[in-house]
């Protein structure tokens, strides 16, 4: 009966370890997960305060190429060109 008792308290004492254990590697996690939400937060707010659309951008290309092409065509036009 005496053996008995002893592994029942081994095996309690197991389960409670690898309790604690399982609930700080969790806690460690859920907060590493809390951090990286944070980070990418961050870094969305980040992104769309350095750095410019794709679409607007490409609507400013448009826009200087059009004024270019009206300038070179002045130029062609000028009488006085050597």
């Amino acid at each position: 009966m005496e053996l008995s008792m002893e592994y029942q308290t081994l095996f309690n004492l197991v389960i409670t370890l690898s309790g604690v254990l399982g609930g700080w590697m969790l806690n460690t996690i859920w907060s590493a997960i809390n951090d990286l939400k944070k980070d990418m937060k961050d870094i969305n707010k980040q992104i769309h305060s350095d750095f410019v659309r794709k679409d607007i951008y490409n609507g400013d290309i448009a826009d200087i190429k059009n004024m270019l092409g009206k300038i070179f065509d002045k130029l062609d036009k000028k009488v006085d060109k050597n």
